[in-house]
């Protein structure tokens, strides 16, 4: 099998762009937020809260960097796009 070395050039061109550009992505924030599915539908998660209750008043959650940037939750790994204003049946209140 014989490859085209026009075609393995280009290739090479694209990885070497790709490997150079993925560190950019990653530190200027554009890179694709984590949602865990499975875990959101059994904690049964929504993105408005609850009468009084909102994952900003939770015990579990990890705020973003501003008080409105959306953040984590401790029983939620890998999950970086938990509303301030959300809300889950695993909600405790803060102390």
């Amino acid at each position: 099998m014989k490859v085209d070395p026009n075609q393995r050039r280009r290739l090479l061109k694209l990885g070497t762009t790709v490997l150079a550009i993925s560190p950019l992505l990653a530190a200027s924030g554009m890179s694709a937020a984590a949602t865990n599915a499975t875990l959101r539908g059994s904690l049964k998660y929504q993105d408005k809260p609850q009468g009084d209750k909102q994952c900003s008043t939770c015990l579990q959650f990890v705020p973003g960097k501003t008080a409105k940037d959306k953040g984590g939750c401790k029983l939620m790994p890998g999950d970086t796009e938990i509303s301030p204003q959300g809300y889950c049946a695993a909600w405790t209140k803060k102390p």
